[in-house]
C-alpha cells in the first residue's frame, strides 16, 4: 500500500487546469490515487437548466462509526495575468522553499496533504476501527450550485452517517497554526431597484426622482445597530456595493435607480428575520415618497455555529503541539462549503495559510512553503491518531 508524499501529489494535482467549472480530469485523478489505498469512490456529476454541469467526489474507507470526513475542493480561480507567473500556474516549481502553482494555497495543497495523512496513518493502522470519507467538489470557487450542496443531499438520501467534518480551507491569515474555523457569519445580498416618474430637470414637480428615495433608504439601513456582537460572532455589518441610475442624459431625471448591498449576520438573526425587518423600511420610505420598489435577495447562507466539544478541543491541542501556536477559535471571513456540511454533521475548519501578502490565494504566483506542507500533514495524521484511540 504506497504512502503518499503530499508536496509530489500536490504537484499533480496543481497539473490538471480544474478553473470552476471545469474538471479536466482531476477528480477521476484523485479516486485512482485513493482507490489504491482501499478506498471506495463515486464520482458524482450534478447540472440543471441555469447552470454548467459539475463532477464530485465521495469516498469512504471502511463501513464502521466513527466516520471522520474531510472536505475540499479542487476547483481554482483563474490564474490572472500570466506574464506575472513566475512558473507557468498549472506547471508547478519550486523556488526559494515554496511550491508556485494556481491552487497551492487554495487548496489543492491542503487536500494533497490529508490524503498524504491519510495514507500514513493506514499503513500504520491497518486495522483501525472507524471510517475515513472525503467530499470533494468542483464548485466551490463558482456558484456552488452543483458542488457540495448537493452531495450532501445524496448523502442525506443514502443515509450516510458522518460523525465530524474537517474542511480543509485555508484558515490561518500569517502563520499557519493561528486559527480554526468554528462557525462562519452568514451573507446575503439585496438588489433594490426604486420605479418612479421620469421628467425633465427643469420642472421637477412634474416628475418624482428616485434617486432621492434610494439615498434615504441607504442612509436608514447603514444606520441600523443590528447587535453588538456576541461571544463568537462579531457585529452584524450592512455594506452598499453598488448604487447605479442608468441615464444617458443630464438633463432628464430618471425614472428608476438601483442598489445592491451585502449584511454579513451573526446567529441572532436568520435571512428571513433580517428580509422582513428591511422590507419594512423600504416600504415605508417609498410609501411616503410616493415610489414603488422591487427588491430581489440572494442568500449565500445562514450563520451556524459548531459548539466546542472534545474534538474541538483535541484538534486544537494537536495543532498547538505541531506549530507552538494555540489557534484561535473564530466565526470570521466569508462564506465556505462548511455552511452545507453543518447540516449533517459538526464541522471545523483548518487549513493552510491564505492570507500572505505575497503568494496568498487568489493571487499571482500563490504560492505555499514546503515546510507548511509538511507541518500540515503531520496535524492531519495526528488528528486521525486521536480522533480513532
Amino acid at each position: 500500500m504506497p504512502v503518499y508524499n503530499e508536496v509530489k501529489l500536490a504537484k499533480e494535482l496543481i497539473k490538471f487546469p480544474s478553473i470552476t467549472p471545469i474538471d479536466a480530469g482531476v477528480m477521476k485523478f484523485l479516486a485512482k490515487k485513493l482507490t489504491e489505498i482501499g478506498f471506495k469512490c463515486k464520482l458524482l456529476e450534478f447540472k440543471d437548466k441555469n447552470s454548467k454541469p459539475v463532477k464530485n467526489l465521495y469516498a469512504r474507507l471502511g463501513n464502521s462509526q466513527p466516520n471522520f470526513m474531510f472536505a475540499g475542493h479542487l476547483d481554482v480561480v483563474p490564474p490572472g495575468n500570466l506574464k506575472e507567473w513566475v512558473f507557468k500556474p498549472f506547471n508547478p516549481g519550486i523556488k526559494q522553499g515554496h511550491l508556485i502553482g494556481r491552487g497551492a494555497n487554495d487548496m489543492k495543497g491542503g487536500i494533497a496533504c490529508f490524503v498524504a495523512a491519510i495514507s500514513s496513518f493506514i499503513f500504520k493502522n491497518k486495522n483501525f476501527s472507524g471510517s475515513i470519507s472525503l467530499l470533494i467538489t468542483g464548485d466551490e470557487e463558482g456558484v456552488a450550485i452543483n458542488g457540495t450542496k448537493k452531495v450532501v443531499d445524496y448523502l442525506k438520501k443514502k443515509k450516510e452517517k458522518v460523525n465530524f467534518c474537517l474542511v480543509g480551507e485555508p484558515t490561518n491569515l500569517n502563520k499557519l497554526g493561528e486559527m480554526i474555523k468554528i462557525g462562519r457569519r452568514g451573507s446575503i445580498t439585496g438588489h433594490l431597484n426604486i420605479i418612479s416618474t421620469a421628467g425633465h430637470v427643469a420642472y421637477p414637480h412634474l416628475a418624482n426622482n428616485p434617486s432621492n428615495t434610494i439615498v434615504k433608504i441607504l442612509k436608514r439601513l447603514k444606520e441600523i445597530k443590528f447587535d453588538k456582537g456576541t461571544k463568537n460572532f462579531q457585529p452584524t455589518n450592512l455594506e452598499v456595493t453598488r448604487i447605479n441610475i442608468d441615464n444617458s442624459a443630464d438633463n432628464v431625471i430618471p425614472d428608476s435607480a438601483r442598489a445592491t448591498f451585502n449584511i454579513r449576520f451573526n446567529n441572532k438573526h436568520s435571512s428571513n428575520s433580517l428580509k422582513k425587518k428591511l422590507n419594512g423600511i423600504i416600504k415605508s420610505i417609498t410609501k411616503k415618497d410616493k415610489c414603488k420598489f422591487k427588491i430581489d435577495y440572494m442568500v449565500s447562507g445562514e450563520a451556524f455555529l459548531t459548539k466546542p466539544n472534545k474534538t474541538t478541543y483535541m484538534i486544537q491541542n494537536t495543532i498547538k503541539t505541531i506549530t507552538k501556536i494555540k489557534p484561535k477559535l473564530s466565526t470570521t471571513g466569508g462564506t465556505s462549503d462548511a455552511r452545507f456540511i453543518r447540516k449533517i454533521t459538526p464541522c471545523l475548519e483548518f487549513g493552510l495559510v491564505g492570507g500572505r501578502k505575497n503568494g496568498g490565494m487568489h493571487k499571482v504566483n500563490e504560492s505555499v512553503p514546503l515546510s507548511d506542507l509538511k507541518k500540515l500533514t503531520k496535524i492531519y495524521s495526528t488528528i486521525l491518531e486521536n480522533y480513532f484511540k
